[in-house]
């Protein structure tokens, strides 16, 4: 692509998630949410490819259906209440229908059929800005709505972990194994957001961390399937060593960072009296803990071809730019630590 073209539509997306960040009106938020939609079609289509092309109108349609509720239920709401300021949501009806939209555009279960096959038609650059980047201005928004419903919510969150863990188990494309971890980070970021909006921060604060450390490993060793990742030991050993502890922080096993937003908001929830709500989402953690296990487990005890092909091939310097993988990595392996310094700066 065109290096100016590029630019133009990078400066799209950050233009339109900026607006949705300052907008304090239902019109500004929405011009910022269809900015932001319409300058990563491009970026989606840029090679051309049939599976490309049909995730983006996939794409376009979920966000336009998603996009045409938020608009409706702000007119909704200034019709009943006179009111267009985001603050300024008070019905019930309005609120419900931004919190499905939203739903729908960040994909929460049961709104969630478009993300994985979405994202297994589009190469790993565009996927990571997809499952990072795009999620920004919705959860703006939800956090700026504070939504009253609370039934709704835990609803949603509980689905999202549920079906974001069932549906990784059986999947071996990496994409598809994304966007179902995706799905389900999303769900506990929801289920604690009307109790404590600042743990939601934290949670996804380290989901965009790992999501993106995870998607760049993927990227480094051009591996789109668990088969290609567990023969990339050849290719790159530091690489291969690095993914499983990156993988197991998605999943939440303690030593690592992926632990300390899950533990922070079973904590939330408990306090709370919902004790049944954090056990079951305790439980769909291990769901999503095995399919990480199970590519750890492909990357690291499954052994390379030993025939004359499979012989280790000569390595060279990588031409790929790694300071980003290096940052994202540390920051997935090694924020555990610093719990109680970011605990002093949650409101309490």
């Amino acid at each position: 692509m065109n290096p100016y073209i590029l630019a133009i539509l990078l400066f799209g997306l950050g233009l339109g998630t900026t607006i949705t960040f300052a907008s304090s009106h239902w019109l500004l938020a929405w011009m910022g949410l269809e900015i932001n939609t319409l300058a990563i079609l491009p970026l989606m289509t840029q090679h051309h490819h049939p599976r490309a092309v049909e995730a983006t109108t996939k794409y376009f349609l979920a966000q336009a259906a998603a996009a045409a509720t938020i608009l409706f239920a702000g007119t909704t709401n200034a019709w009943l209440s006179g009111q267009w300021e985001i603050h300024q949501m008070s019905h019930p009806v309005p609120i419900t229908m931004v919190t499905l939209a939203l739903a729908l555009k960040i994909g929460l279960a049961p709104l969630h059929a478009w993300l994985p096959e979405v994202l297994q038609g589009l190469d790993l650059t565009t996927g990571l800005i997809l499952s990072t980047w795009q999620k920004l201005a919705p959860f703006a928004l939800l956090l700026q709505i504070t939504p009253t419903n609370s039934a709704l919510l835990i609803t949603l969150g509980l689905l999202s972990t549920l079906l974001g863990g069932w549906g990784g188990l059986n999947q071996t494309q990496l994409r598809k194994i994304l966007a179902y971890s995706s799905i389900a980070h999303l769900g506990w970021m929801i289920l604690v957001l009307q109790f404590a909006p600042s743990l939601t921060l934290l949670a996804l604060l380290t989901y965009l961390i790992m999501t993106s450390s995870t998607f760049l490993i993927f990227k480094l060793s051009k591996a789109t399937t668990i088969n290609m990742l567990a023969t990339s030991w050849t290719d790159s050993p530091v690489i291969a060593s690095l993914a499983p502890l990156v993988l197991l922080s998605l999943g939440g096993l303690p030593p690592l960072t992926g632990f300390m937003p899950k533990w922070l908001i079973l904590q939330e929830l408990t306090k709370h009296g919902l004790p049944l709500i954090a056990t079951l989402a305790a439980l769909s953690a291990l769901l999503s803990l095995y399919f990480y296990l199970r590519i750890s487990y492909a990357i690291i005890l499954t052994a390379s071809p030993n025939t004359l092909t499979g012989t280790t091939p000569w390595r060279f310097n990588s031409l790929q730019f790694s300071l980003p993988l290096a940052i994202a990595t540390s920051g997935t392996i090694l924020l555990l630590p610093l719990t109680p310094a970011i605990l002093t700066l949650l409101p309490s």
